[in-house]
């Protein structure tokens, strides 16, 4: 469609600067495999559009989180996301614990954290509680009760979301991680393990997908603790 106003067109990406009205969740910049120039683009054509809240870019690597940081100077770098956010963050509606079986996952954790303040949730980092010191997670299990959801990051034999959604009846969404040895496969491993978990409630996205996570997780939370009138 001509001079479509909910697209803005940069010759090299077609920007859905309309998918807050349609969602309420504004298009995000997915980094990988874009140039940090274009990156910067899609960036500041976000920002214009939506100046009022904070725009996301995933995925980013080190040259385009440097570029970003010196053509963005209002944006806020987030290194072990390996994200950026420009813009002001909206007001939290309830809450997600993001929960992450070990140190080694926390880029991912990291990722989904990132993701549900930008997307309008409060957010509970609960980290290294994997299934190996169980005694880690059953110390938690109070924080996990007072979430409205719950993402819960694994690698390795991604036993962790089993576990917690066998403890709790909060929403959940099960992230598996490439962390692992050679038979866990680069995650598939960990993913089929959560696909067959025999706790009820258990969802799952892909491997690595913090970001997939978190938007599901903050749109149950501000479900579940609406605007007020």
């Amino acid at each position: 469609m001509e001079n479509d106003s909910r697209i803005e067109d940069l010759g090299f990406a077609r920007v859905d600067v309309d998918r807050a009205g349609r969602t309420g969740d504004a298009e995000v910049v997915f980094g990988q495999g874009k140039t940090p120039e274009q990156v910067v683009a899609i960036l500041r054509t976000l920002h214009a559009k939506h100046p009022e809240r904070a725009v996301l870019a995933t995925r980013l690597d080190d040259e385009a989180l440097a570029q970003v940081a010196t053509s963005l100077p209002g944006a806020e770098l987030h290194p072990v996301a390996r994200a950026v956010t420009l813009g002001p963050m909206p007001a939290a509606r309830g809450s997600v614990a993001v929960v992450s079986a070990g140190t080694s996952d926390a880029p991912v954790a990291a990722e989904a954290a990132l993701t549900v303040r930008v997307h309008g949730a409060g957010v509970d980092v609960i980290e290294d509680v994997g299934v190996a010191g169980v005694h880690r997670l059953l110390a938690v299990r109070d924080r996990l009760e007072r979430a409205d959801c719950l993402v819960v990051v694994a690698g390795m034999e991604g036993a962790l979301p089993s576990v917690v959604g066998g403890l709790v009846g909060v929403p959940l969404v099960a992230v598996p991680t490439s962390v692992g040895y050679g038979a866990s496969f680069g995650g598939i491993a960990a993913l089929l393990t959560m696909l067959n978990s025999c706790a009820p409630g258990v969802t799952v996205v892909n491997i690595d997908n913090g970001y997939g996570a978190g938007v599901f997780a903050a749109r149950v939370a501000r479900q579940t603790a609406p605007a007020s009138p």
